[in-house]
This record gives C-alpha cells, structure tokens and sequence, in this order.
C-alpha cells in the first residue's frame, strides 16, 4: 500500500499535494517551500460535477462518484511522480450534504489511499481565508473573503495578521442556484426568484459577518476569476493577470450582469471559459453580483473589490506543510 501510496510513509520535508473536491471541480495543487515562501510545482483542475443533483436526491449519483474517483486516480498518479511526500484531500458541500457520503469516502480512499476529509463550513471558509490572503498583500485589512463554490459560499472575515475573525457558510453556490432555479439559465433569464433567494442568504451572512467591518472584499474560487477574465477583457486565461485585480462596482456588475444574460453557448465559447463551467456561471454571477451590490450598500467606505487566484487550495497545501 505505502509503495502506491508514499504519503502514507509520513515522510517529513519535500512536496507536499492538496486536493479539493468540490461540487463541481477538483483541483491538485502540488508544491514545496523555498526560502521562506510556498512555490507551486503544479496547479490543475477538472470539472466532475461531483454534486449534480444532490440538492433534489440527496445522494451523490453513482456516475458523479466514479468520475470523482476516477480523476483522483490520475491525480494520485502525478504525486507518485511529482515525488509527493505529503498529501491531504478535502471534500466540501456536495459531500458534505449527500446521505450517501460513506460511498465516495471509500471510493476516494480507493484511489488515493486516505479517505477525504469532509469538512464543516466554518473550516471551509478558514482554509479559503489562508489561502486568499496569502499571497494578497495589496487589500487593506481587514478583509472579507468570499469563496463562491458549486454548493456553498463561504463569507470571511479576518486579517493577515489577526486571522479568522468571523465566518458563515451559506448553501448556495453556482450549481446548486442553476439546479434550484432553471429559469436562471433559460433565454432571456428570469433572474427574480433565484435573486430574493439569494438576497435572503446574504441578509443572514452579514448578520454574522457584517460588512461594515472590513475594507476590502476579496472574491475567490472558479466563479469570482472567470468573471473577472471578462472585466479583464482576456483573450486566455491568465492567472497572473487575474491575481490581485481590483474592480469598480459598476466594473463587476457589468460583467456578471454579461454572464447572467448570454447563452449558454456563447459562454461556452469564450477562450477562459473552462469546460463545465458554461451551464452553471450565471448562478454563480448572480452570487456575486448580489454581494457586491450589498456590500457596496452597507459599506460606502469600502475600498475596492479584489480577487485573488489562491484560494481554499493553497490553504489546505500551506496546513500540511
């Protein structure tokens, strides 16, 4: 098991790997210290829908399972030649949700030989906190984070210095909104009903995290950088590029409000756009927009939107090093 598996060795020192598996991607990130600082070795990501459907079943299907299990395979398979010593897997709200959990965790420890650690929320939106500030030197504290997945967004707030201040997780995220509310992704979108939705989340979110104490808002994750290649006006996707670009409110409203109406092909065919990703984007936009727009109400002294490319990813790799 252990020549399969060398992480198992507990092996001190040299790479570490990070898997996050969330309710539409999973990612891998590998890498190591240098001088001080966390380097990337290696940072992918692949669309499974891990999460389709669990909202109106409340399992995770038996197809959705076996693409997750399939592609951590291939991902237990670059750490053996990366030269991994230590890994660590975490799953978020689709697994988090599911009855049949127990299910996955055995297919994941199948292929990676360590079962996924399904965390809570608020651990969740810890690791997302870490891994956003990071690197994002430029925001001024303190920061509210957020962390739009598939399933769940995660609202944060905290500094570089102090840490976590304060943090909620709402189940509302890309999928999930597109799943709950069709009529979204549909032409000429209904966006009423998925907005007071979404609208009555953000007003428990910033009853426990308010948005009159930070001064910066970060967004993070898949959803929050892909609208951000549109504000951008990228031809490709950039992560230079993306990392630490600071928006306007009418900046970002506008491009969500672009995602929101296009079709569905059209999403599709733009060069940033990752594949998977164009059906469900325009729940995620509508997310985001509705909390730019609230912060930027509650907080007239806010001081800028920004958006960072590290994420929950980074903060899992930097906890295991």
């Amino acid at each position: 098991m252990s020549e399969d598996f060398p992480w198992l060795l507990g092996r001190e020192g040299g790479k570490v790997a990070a898997i996050d598996c969330g309710t539409n991607s999973i990612r891998l990130l590998i890498g190591h210290m240098e001088s001080g600082s966390f380097v990337d070795d290696l940072r992918t990501m692949e669309i499974v829908r891990l999460g389709e459907g669990v909202d109106r079943t409340g399992y995770l299907s038996e197809a959705a399972i076996t693409r997750t299990a399939n592609q951590a395979k291939e991902y237990a398979q670059i750490c053996r030649e990366a030269g991994v010593n230590r890994l660590r897997f975490v799953a978020t709200s689709a697994s988090r949700d599911a009855h049949n959990r127990d299910d996955f965790r055995a297919a994941i420890k199948d292929a990676v030989g360590i079962e996924p650690e399904v965390v809570e929320g608020n651990e969740e939106a810890g690791l997302s906190f870490t891994g956003a500030v990071s690197s994002l030197h430029e925001a001024e504290n303190p920061v509210m984070v957020i962390d739009i997945g598939g399933g769940s967004t995660e609202f944060v707030t905290g500094s570089a210095e102090a840490g976590v201040l304060g943090a909620i997780s709402m189940n509302m995220g890309s999928v999930r909104v597109t799943e709950k509310f069709p009529e979204i992704a549909a032409p000429n979108p209904d966006t009423s009903r998925a907005v007071a939705w979404i609208d009555s989340l953000i007003d428990k979110a910033a009853a426990a995290v308010p948005f009159t104490q930070v001064n910066s808002l970060v967004g993070v994750a898949g959803t929050v950088t892909t609208i951000t290649c549109h504000a951008l006006g990228l031809k490709k996707w950039d992560p230079e590029a993306v990392h630490a670009s600071r928006f306007s409110l009418d900046q970002m409203v506008d491009s969500c409000d672009y995602m929101i109406n296009a079709s569905v092909d059209e999403l599709a065919r733009l060069p940033y756009m990752p594949a998977g990703r164009e059906d469900v984007i325009s729940g995620g936009a509508l997310i985001w927009r509705q909390i730019v727009c609230r912060a930027a109400s509650d907080n007239p002294k806010l001081r800028g939107n920004w958006v960072s490319e590290h994420d929950i990813l980074d903060g899992i790799a930097l906890s295991i090093i």
